[in-house]
């Protein structure tokens, strides 16, 4: 892949580069400043605001050709900018209330500060080149810069000394890029879009190397004083993300249901597939397992196609599901599908659209149009192949992936990071679409159940692979997994209000509702960093850290600076710090709260509309000064477009310790939209450590209850309840106007004292090499000992076999790169099926020599399972580690094998 990878873009460097030579002369036109060079080619830099601008250098110096026309910059003019020109001697410097751009004359380069002409963003290291076939940017690298972006790319999102393609190449698999985009930020404070449908290659090494296979240089440059601000920035010009309609934001499901159409090419007697209305038995089947879910896609293209849409639509309806279809042929029956059947979203597919650049786009928005110019709905499209501006008019999802640890285990930096091109939809399928299990599929949907858009696809998957797995649909489970998948289904459900409000936040700023943790901590140096790679920040209040091993204990989790409320038990955290030996059975998903957090929450309903809202709880986090401001409008048409909508906030105001009034202050909706209720009834649950001496709303003191039950009969009144989760103050605050303000008190309150949690995280692995392995195959599987300190729990190292197997016991050492205090080491047994080499008994040591280990730290028995093992034992100073497997746990022969080795620990001199 790799190899036809570098065919695509090529090199970043190629011989026989010509530059533009020395800058002799800038022209002004307005706005726009025009730079001569000796070399005949002319660069053109349009300031579209004090922030924003546009580099566009040209080999001929002329500026006819621009293939990206209005495609990807849909805004360029923000009005007048007022900015200033200057002869500084070796350079032209241009100056606005944000930025200096200095145009050095000899050779002609280009340098971006801050206002003070003294806080570096960027600068070439060499002149910009080209070829008749590439054009290559050349940046110089600060010390501690680290770089995000470059669409959905598959794999981690700190991107510094890493090289990304941004080409299309529909391979699905890590490291490469389901939806590029030609965009970037850095930590130094500025982002950059390349004008352009040419493929490329971004190479973040020192220098950075951002090449684009076209013979002309073409790009926006965005400043700003956070990552959030250049996102904001990025986003003005090409497009702010598009607002999902409601429904879409639940669980989504695409089968084929025509199977019995003689040009399908799956199996033609699938039961309960026959004809396209047999969709709506399986929307029956989900309301009668209480299973939330929103919308079909009943169609698949592949010589499926459909058998009266309207009949299948109008039954999805009666049970509250919405339609969409799956094309792989493309749209030319849109207009009645949407306008006359009922068909609210597309998919598009790689049959149609595959090509990806302006042939995927172009499709996307022939998809938008269909949806929009027939009805009053609001586009509702999944694609592959997206770039730049794709935010717009799309959900991008990893494309055909497997149901394996593995792939879980990119997908998380990957659906994160999309978020740091603007991308706010982003979704991979629930458990993949091919292979899967119960216990893969359950850990998969329990994490992307927080991001904001998320589909299941059954029809290619494995029909049994394990007891109690059907097919994807999440109520074709048996149990325990039938009501795990229920669980989370439900909390979405319950928590619609904010996922909702967080993806109005992403169409009104650029800021995704999933986050990678360098969005909400950008000065915190570990979050800049893959090491927090594997969670996020569901928008701003939820911290989500997926298992994707099969284990039921989670390591290496970061916890910020703050404290931190687990979301099940109650209990307190403070960072910053690493969380270690988590435990997270199969029902449990990481989840933790920020503290200060007011979540906006829904009756349980398994539909938006199902019921009514006639109560809203916020669940309260109290600490310090905080709000949350709810948006909603009527959730499925384009009125809010005109301002048909409404905001509420509320305040939260507390102690940021011990014990203090907390105050709740809910201020009057601004706005109005169809649907919208009068009145409606408020509940808070505020966890607290201990019970308040009284609640008031208003001057009126509420009734103190005496038992969950009596207030659950209740109309107002609160309760205290020690055993919920640690404390949790339950207010029922009665019925008001939602053009109504009030507040509410809750005198003498105590907030519960955090934990601190551990310095000791996971050790890079960036630096580690293997010293010595005892034994490695290599003539068949290729199980070097560096595939188990890869990162890649898919591969692994696994001792001889196909020759003459060495006896055990086998060892390998491990050189951390660095010294550390080594207080545990991980071992995740193979996990691709095998069992083989799975360790027994085993010896750690850590020593600052491989030739005196020293007596070990600890020994013991793994277990013969392939879930992940963590060993902790008394800290020790070394950069070497040595683990020995004196048995194979199964014994089934003379072998070791491991997936990954990890460990953890502080660094020391």
């Amino acid at each position: 892949m790799l190899a036809s990878l570098f065919a695509v873009v090529g090199p970043a460097t190629a011989a026989h580069a010509t530059t533009a030579g020395n800058a002799t002369g800038v022209t002004r036109s307005g706005d726009t400043f025009t730079v001569a060079t000796s070399g005949g080619a002319a660069a053109r830099i349009q300031l579209a605001r004090a922030d924003i601008f546009r580099i566009w250098l040209s080999p001929n110096g002329a500026f006819t050709n621009d293939p990206a026309g209005s495609d990807l910059a849909v805004t360029t003019t923000f009005g007048s900018v007022g900015a200033t020109l200057a002869d500084a001697g070796s350079y032209w410097r241009i100056d606005t209330s944000a930025i200096t751009l200095r145009i050095n004359k000899a050779p002609l380069t280009f340098a971006l500060y801050r206002a003070d002409n003294a806080t570096l963003l960027w600068a070439e290291s060499q002149p910009t080149s080209w070829t008749n076939s590439q054009t290559t940017q050349y940046l110089g690298r600060a010390a501690d810069e680290q770089f995000y972006g470059t669409g959905l790319h598959l794999g981690e999102w700190a991107l510094r000394d890493k090289t990304v393609p941004v080409a299309v190449s529909n391979q699905w698999t890590e490291n490469s890029n389901a939806s590029p985009a030609p965009f970037y930020m850095s930590t130094n404070g500025y982002g950059v879009m390349r004008n352009t449908w040419a493929p490329g290659s971004y190479n973040f090494g020192a220098p950075t190397q951002l090449t684009h296979n076209e013979s002309r240089f073409d790009a926006w440059y965005f400043a700003g004083n956070s990552l959030k601000d250049v996102l904001n920035a990025y986003t003005d010009v090409t497009g702010k993300p598009f607002l999902a309609p409601i429904w879409g934001l639940e669980l989504g499901n695409a089968d084929c249901f025509n199977a019995s159409n003689p040009a399908y090419t799956g199996d033609h007697n699938r039961l309960r597939h026959q004809t396209t209305p047999d969709v709506v038995g399986y929307a029956t089947d989900a309301r009668a397992a209480d299973m939330p879910s929103g919308w079909f896609l009943p169609n698949d293209g592949y010589g499926c196609g459909y058998t009266d849409l309207p009949t299948a639509a109008a039954g999805l309806k009666d049970r509250g599901f919405h339609t969409g279809l799956w094309t792989s042929t493309g749209l030319s029956n849109i207009n009645w599908e949407v306008g006359t059947a009922g068909s609210r979203a597309v998919k598009t597919d790689v049959a149609w659209i595959g090509g990806g650049y302006k042939t995927a786009f172009t499709g996307v928005n022939q998809a938008v149009a269909g949806i929009e110019n027939n009805s009053d709905g609001r586009r509702f499209v999944w694609t592959v192949d997206g770039w730049a501006g794709t935010q717009r008019n799309a959900v991008v999802w990893t494309g055909d992936t497997h149901g394996t640890w593995d792939a879980m285990r990119w997908h998380v930096p990957s659906i994160a990071g999309a978020g740091l091109s603007g991308l706010n939809y982003a979704s991979g399928d629930v458990d993949g679409i091919y292979d899967g299990s119960p216990k893969t599929y359950v850990r998969d949907l329990q994490w992307k159940a927080f991001t904001p858009a998320f589909m299941t696809m059954s029809g290619w998957g494995a029909s049994n692979p394990a007891a109690g797995y059907n097919d994807k649909q999440p109520w074709r489970f048996a149990d325990p997994y039938l009501s795990i998948n229920r669980k989370y289904l439900q909390l979405k459900m319950r928590l619609m209000p904010y996922m909702y409000t967080m993806s109005r936040v992403a169409t009104d700023t650029g800021v995704p509702a999933t986050r990678a943790m360098v969005l909400e901590y950008p000065q915190d140096p570990v979050a800049r960093g893959n090491l927090t790679s594997g969670q996020f920040m569901a928008g701003d209040s939820f911290l989500v850290a997926p298992v994707v091993s099969d284990s039921s204990v989670r390591d290496g989790i970061y916890l910020p600076a703050g404290t931190w409320t687990d979301y099940w038990t109650g209990k307190a955290y403070t960072g910053p710090g690493w969380l270690n030996g988590y435990s997270a059975p199969l029902d449990t998903l990481p989840l933790f709260v920020k503290s200060g957090a007011a979540v906006p929450m829904w009756p349980q309903m398994n539909y938006t509309g199902e019921k009514p809202v006639s109560t809203l709880t916020y669940d309260v986090y109290p600490r310090g000064n905080s709000s949350f401001t709810l948006y909603e409008d009527d959730g499925t048409t384009r009125a809010y477009q005109s301002g048909a909508s409404s905001r509420q906030r509320v305040d939260v105001t507390a102690p940021n310790g011990g014990s203090g009034d907390v105050t709740l202050a809910v201020a009057a909706a601004n706005g109005s939209y169809a649907g919208q209720l009068a009145a409606r009834d408020y509940e808070f649950t505020v966890h607290a450590a201990a019970a308040p001496s009284g609640v008031t709303v208003g001057a009126t003191a509420l009734t103190k209850l005496s038992s969950k039950a009596t207030y659950d009969a209740a109309s107002t009144g609160w309760y205290f309840d020690a055993a919920d989760r640690s404390g949790t103050l339950w207010i029922k605050a009665g019925n008001h106007a939602v053009t109504g303000a009030f507040t509410v008190t809750a005198t003498g309150l105590t907030l519960p004292a955090g934990t601190p949690v551990t310095a000791s995280g996971p050790i890079p692995q960036a630096n580690w090499k293997v010293v010595s392995a005892d034994s490695q195959e290599t003539a068949a599987e290729n199980g070097a000992a560096a595939n188990a300190i890869d990162g890649n729990s898919g591969t692994i190292w696994h001792t001889q076999w196909s020759g003459t197997a060495a006896p055990l016991p086998h060892e390998i050492q491990l050189d951390l790169g660095a010294r550390y205090s080594v207080d545990s080491l991980g071992y995740l047994p193979r996990q691709d099926g095998g069992v083989n080499g799975r360790i027994g008994g085993y010896e750690i040591y850590v020593s600052d020599s491989t030739t005196t280990w020293g007596s070990p730290v600890a020994t013991g028995t793994f277990a013969d399972t392939a879930t992940a093992k963590r060993v902790n034992f008394a800290a020790k100073s070394g950069r070497y580690v040595r683990l020995r497997a004196l048995s194979e746990a199964g014994n089934r022969g003379p072998w070791t094998s491991a997936a990954e080795i990890t460990a953890t620990g502080t660094p020391v001199p």
